[in-house]
């Protein structure tokens, strides 16, 4: 990659300037992309945990009034184009967890500086080409670092490669597996937005044990969740899950669906971004996450609900960085939710997240 190095004597007098305070090395995390809206669901998240954010990201002016509410914090601008900066903001940190799309621009520089320092990189994309490129271009360097790189650490992603992990249980191969999303609202913010106007990949679906393109138009279905939910009209739109799951779990067909409802809110250019109803700051948003495993005739399925898919996201990612450093993590390199951690045990560690048991069913015919 290339990248611009600013002139030295600016660069150092613009971290001076901005910086803040110095945090104990030991418990220090840097949340890049901080001032975003998961962004400081993460930085919440990492403080009620007994971790020090560190507050960084292309923006300065937005580091700076971030800054304001959190002045015991160090804040240290990066731009993406600039390694110098990248590898200072990551200086004397345990770990690194980028919040800032599009991912598609912003994953490889992360990746290699967090190579350089010797520590984890998580990210919270959704993004299914960004998530594909960290498993085909960063694997080799990852595991030659020792150093554990995940992607899609978010709601959409590792929720639901968690999910079907754990539905899979002891079954090794697997004939199918089916995700189900309901919202009873999708109010996106900015970054889903631009994330949404910068990503033109065609999306991936697993058909036939690989990879192939989402047939254009999307198949539709029903379904029915199981509470409030009830039936849902709905259309296939994978998102960064598809990716993690057939990193590691062997599945012949991987199919996911988000209902009507919340597709239609998504696209169309007048839903107002979300409105914080609780002192967390979280949307009213409710979401139900299903997932089916398929094997000979028989079903698993394994259902989570909650509040606000973009709250839901921190203690996703920052339970993840946590297992990582205290060393609950299956090995170095680009890895999957599911394949890094015992699913069952991570899922029942995460606030928020209602799990419903496993049920199985014998399929009809």
């Amino acid at each position: 990659m290339t990248v611009t190095q600013e002139p030295r004597a600016a660069a150092e007098a613009s971290a001076i300037e901005s910086r803040g305070p110095e945090p104990s090395a030991s418990r220090c995390v840097v949340v890049y992309g901080a001032y975003g809206h998961t962004g400081r669901f993460v930085v919440a998240e990492l403080r009620r945990r007994g971790w020090t954010p560190v507050l960084s990201g292309r923006d300065a002016a937005k580091l700076a009034t971030l800054g304001e509410a959190y002045p015991a914090l160090a804040r240290r601008p990066a731009s993406i184009s600039d390694a110098g900066a990248l590898d200072r903001a990551l200086a004397g940190t345990v770990a690194v967890i980028n919040c800032a799309g599009p991912f598609l621009d912003t994953a490889t520089p992360l990746i290699e500086a967090a190579l350089r320092a010797g520590i984890p990189y998580l990210d919270v994309t959704a993004e299914q080409q960004a998530a594909l490129d960290v498993f085909e271009h960063h694997g080799d360097a990852a595991r030659h670092a020792g150093v554990a790189v995940l992607p899609g650490l978010a709601f959409y992603g590792g929720l639901a490669d968690l999910l079907a992990t754990q539905a899979m249980g002891e079954w090794r191969e697997v004939d199918a597996i089916e995700v189900a999303v309901a919202l009873d609202g999708w109010h996106p913010t900015e970054g889903t937005r631009l994330t949404g106007r910068r990503n033109h990949y065609r999306r991936r679906v697993v058909a036939n044990g690989r990879l192939d393109l989402l047939p254009d138009p999307a198949p539709q279905r029903d379904w029915t969740f199981a509470g409030p939910f009830g039936m849902q009209p709905m259309v296939e739109l994978p998102f960064s899950e598809t990716i993690t799951i057939s990193r590691h779990l062997r599945v012949r067909e991987l199919h996911s669906y988000l209902n009507r409802r919340a597709l239609e809110d998504v696209r169309d250019a007048g839903t107002p971004a979300p409105v914080a109803v609780d002192a967390q700051g979280r949307s009213a948003q409710r979401f139900t996450m299903e997932v089916i495993v398929h094997r000979d005739g028989r079903q698993r399925r394994l259902a989570a609900s909650g509040q606000d898919i973009y709250a839901i996201t921190a203690p996703l990612v920052v339970e993840a960085m946590t297992r990582i450093v205290d060393g609950r993590c299956r090995g170095v390199g680009v890895l999957a939710a599911g394949e890094a951690f015992d699913a069952a045990d991570f899922l029942a560690a995460l606030p928020g997240v209602e799990l419903e048991p496993v049920r199985f069913a014998q399929c009809a015919g």
